[in-house]
């Protein structure tokens, strides 16, 4: 693969954060214990993250996935997407939280989308258990083991808290906003500031990424 554009989902793709307003609506007192401990990197993502999920009873699940269906989109992901179908660029969705609601809400965009990789749920005990492919001993999505699996000559990382953290530390071109500008401008890390997708598709197209590919021609 030359080149891939690895996207976060949520507060990323969306417009607020879903994941964590699922887990302090379904989960309140665990996420207001856990989460502040995961955002000053005090817990991390693989230790803190069942802690919440792990006390939402199974027999929600369907009411979870009703929770995002209205979810409202960061403006631009269409625009980015139709630029990098035509640079034959694969557009891969990594997301911290659960594959499933991703899938749900990008569902419109699915044929435009090369792959959605997050955290899978086990519904069949009395809470969730949560696990995917990906996890390592920090972070139970490791965003830069997915990188890694496609074996990219280039790579932008695009997203906004710390589940992308890690990952930006590694990738060439990041574009960055909220707390993981934040993060990255506290490390004195080099990215470029976005608030929604044009300006992406902007920053990609100043550094040649539109190109169409050879057999295009």
């Amino acid at each position: 693969m030359q080149r891939a554009i690895f996207c976060d989902f949520d507060g990323t793709i969306t417009e607020a954060e879903v994941f964590v307003a699922l887990m302090r609506h379904f989960a309140p007192e665990a996420a207001a214990r856990v989460l502040p401990e995961i955002y000053a990197q005090r817990l991390t993502l693989r230790d803190g993250l069942p802690q919440v999920l792990g006390t939402i009873p199974s027999r929600c699940w369907p009411d979870l996935e009703a929770f995002v269906r209205d979810t409202v989109l960061r403006p631009g992901l269409a625009g980015l997407l139709a630029q990098a179908k035509k640079a034959d660029t694969p557009f891969i969705v990594v997301t911290g939280g659960f594959t499933r609601m991703a899938e749900i809400v990008l569902a419109p965009y699915r044929q435009e989308i090369y792959a959605i990789h997050g955290l899978e749920a086990d519904t069949t005990g009395a809470c969730l258990r949560v696990f995917s492919p990906w996890q390592d001993d920090h972070e139970l999505v490791a965003k830069a083991a997915v990188v890694a699996h496609y074996h990219p000559e280039d790579a932008v990382c695009i997203g906004d808290s710390i589940t992308d953290l890690r990952v930006a530390r590694q990738c060439p071109l990041v574009c960055a906003r909220d707390r993981l500008a934040e993060y990255l401008r506290a490390e004195g890390r080099d990215f470029v500031h976005f608030d929604d997708f044009t300006e992406v598709s902007a920053a990609l197209a100043q550094r040649g990424w539109w190109r169409e590919p050879a057999h295009a021609r």
